[in-house]
């Protein structure tokens, strides 16, 4: 463990002092720690909607049923899912995003997040790529994002032609933190550990310096699949970067003011596929069945032999579940 410790320092002091006599950038500077976002390089496919800018990319033909996919987090991003766009070849158009605040997406002060934010957001993002009122609309959320998704059809129930939900975290907050203290455990002495809090000896960054708080959290989510993690997560999977800020945000916000995302699912009539892998102790099959009670119309399914992580790690398996039940409403 120490010459890890002793290599990661190395590391990073290489990152802050071998750029030569081009330009020495500091570490909060675009693209010194992690990857730019969409307002920082122009390069990036992105759309501009509800006053942000959003990292974003469509696949397929504009006129099919749109499957709108909606990332964990909060903060993530989409890049560990872009086996959804699969589903092109089934004749549908696929739509990523990364949220406001997360991947590739433009950054903004934390106070500035809640969740209906994120709803308009979404509201926006289908207004945006939808050809006609008359287009099918399909949600896909994993984790975070099939809490969000579970926000949009409680608020909006006529809105949306159908929803998979592959492990939401819970629909109220209490629910998320019995979830989370199942699933996120740390413990003190084991490497993993060690790795999510040896930067703070060494990096620290303010509340708007957002590519050092991003790089840090990205460094803490190691431990998320170390060994005989609790979610049964495989191994790393690709991103480009985590936004600390709305995570930060979002999750001040629900200790705050709580709240609760069913208060109007009976309202929602369309069957809703829900999924949770075998793998996930944390979660299993008495907390899929209770939290799945909520809608009145559900297909209850597990994803064999993967965790948390199954639209990456198994995508074969979730695709076997997801395709009939978007075929049947289409």
């Amino acid at each position: 463990m120490k010459h890890k410790i002793l290599y990661c320092a190395a590391v990073l002091v290489m990152i802050f002092t071998s750029f030569g006599c081009k330009k020495e950038l500091a570490p909060n500077d675009a693209g010194a720690l992690v990857p730019k976002t969409v307002d920082e390089d122009p390069s990036l496919p992105s759309i501009t909607v509800n006053g942000t800018r959003l990292h974003s990319e469509a696949f397929g033909n504009p006129n099919h049923p749109m499957v709108v996919f909606l990332h964990g987090g909060p903060g993530s991003d989409y890049r560990n899912a872009l086996n959804v766009k699969n589903l092109v070849s089934n004749n549908y158009y696929v739509v990523f995003y990364d949220q406001r605040g997360s991947g590739l997406s433009k950054r903004h002060p934390k106070s500035s997040y809640n969740v209906q934010v994120m709803l308009n957001d979404l509201s926006a993002v289908i207004q945006h790529y939808r050809s006609s009122p008359s287009q099918k609309i399909f949600l896909f959320g994993h984790s975070w994002g099939a809490m969000l998704a579970t926000a949009y059809i409680n608020k909006y129930p006529t809105a949306i032609n159908g929803v998979v939900l592959a492990e939401p975290g819970g629909f109220t907050w209490s629910g998320v933190k019995e979830y989370s203290k199942r699933s996120r455990k740390l413990k003190i002495f084991d490497e993993a550990t060690n790795d999510a809090i040896f930067p703070d000896q060494f990096l620290n960054g303010r509340e708007n310096q957002h590519a050092i708080l991003d790089y840090k959290i990205a460094v803490s989510y190691s431990y998320t699949y170390s060994r005989n993690n609790e979610e049964g997560i495989e191994g790393p999977s690709p991103f480009w970067r985590n936004g600390a800020a709305v995570l930060s945000g979002l999750f001040e916000l629900g200790e705050k003011d709580g709240f609760d995302f069913s208060t109007d699912l009976v309202k929602y009539n369309t069957k809703v596929l829900f999924l949770y892998s075998e793998n996930n102790r944390a979660y299993g099959e008495a907390y899929a069945q209770r939290l799945s009670s909520s809608f009145r119309n559900v297909q209850l399914s597990r994803v064999n032999g993967t965790g948390h992580e199954m639209i990456y790690f198994a995508w074969d398996k979730v695709y076997a579940l997801a395709l009939p039940y978007l075929e049947s409403l289409r």
